[in-house]
């Protein structure tokens, strides 16, 4: 190891330390409230320092105005321009459901998904606790996607399907940076997250929603927002499969209200992912990461 590695490594051990201390939900809910404050010059100052920030490009953006949004939420979770994100062709195409990067993607083994070198997570954990649910996804496939602030924050199908379940299931809400997944174990099986489970053409498929510091609001489109309210208890939904809710491939399900985590699950021998995508491979809305088989 270099000296720059080691120098890298004590640094994320200290910011998860750090975390470790934190009031994670209390500061969220702060946060929470503070994204919605309508005051024009607040939410105007706030916008504005955020893009200069994070280089945000409002060029793509149906509201390129920020004095046009209500509040800081309405500018983070702002669509974009329908000819900025071509959708890949292909009946069998799976599609980058997000913008971001590729934290890990690759096969599920034994039940553990890889989370970062030396470090492995329950399948079963993640999808709730449920041992039925995970063995949807035994020996399939993962995707983990980070949004970074800056990234657009709705979030779409990768492939056509109708909603069978989604469960709730509290946790911490460390941050899911990079340095952060290097550190913290079972960093996505431990954060609050939304477990929307769908049946599509290529069987089973599991779209996560992983909350963070300061993202502890997450909606679908057929439930609105799941979280707040927080609580200590798991809360479950079913959906009739007599009259199902059916979303096409590229239709948005859901968003962040600030950055996050998408984990894509699918069942074995049902897909198989680009050959190119590995870990910190930038990806957009609507470009091929996938084939169904």
């Amino acid at each position: 190891m270099t000296a720059n590695q080691q120098t890298a490594n004590i640094k994320d051990k200290i910011f998860a330390f750090i975390q470790m201390l934190l009031p994670h939900h209390f500061l969220s809910s702060i946060m929470y409230k503070i994204t919605r404050i309508e005051i024009k010059w607040f939410k105007n100052f706030f916008i504005t320092k955020f893009i200069g920030m994070y280089d945000v490009d409002m060029s793509q953006a149906q509201n390129e105005n920020v004095q046009n949004f209500k509040c800081f939420n309405e500018f983070f979770t702002r669509p974009l321009k329908p000819e900025a994100r071509p959708i890949a062709e292909g009946e069998k195409t799976i599609l980058s459901p997000v913008d971001g990067t590729v934290s890990e993607i690759g096969r599920i083994k034994s039940g553990q998904i890889f989370q970062a070198k030396g470090k492995n997570y329950s399948l079963e954990t993640l999808v709730g606790g449920s041992p039925e649910r995970a063995q949807f996804y035994e020996d399939g496939y993962f995707a983990t996607l980070y949004l970074s602030p800056r990234d657009y924050h709705r979030i779409h199908m990768p492939i056509s399907g109708h909603i069978r379940e989604m469960v709730h299931v509290p946790g911490r809400l460390f941050s899911v940076s990079p340095s952060t997944a290097r550190s913290v174990n079972s960093l996505f099986a431990r954060n609050e997250r939304v477990v929307a489970g769908f049946s599509t053409d290529a069987g089973p498929m599991a779209m996560i929603l992983v909350g963070a510091i300061f993202v502890s609001s997450m909606e679908t489109v057929w439930a609105g927002t799941i979280t707040p309210p927080n609580g200590k208890n798991l809360r479950q939904w079913s959906y009739d499969t007599q009259d199902p809710i059916n979303l096409e491939r590229a239709d948005e399900m859901g968003r962040f209200n600030m950055g996050s985590t998408v984990i894509l699950l699918f069942s074995k021998d049902s897909i198989q992912w680009e050959e190119h995508l590995k870990c910190g491979t930038k990806i957009q809305f609507g470009e091929k990461i996938g084939q169904i088989n």
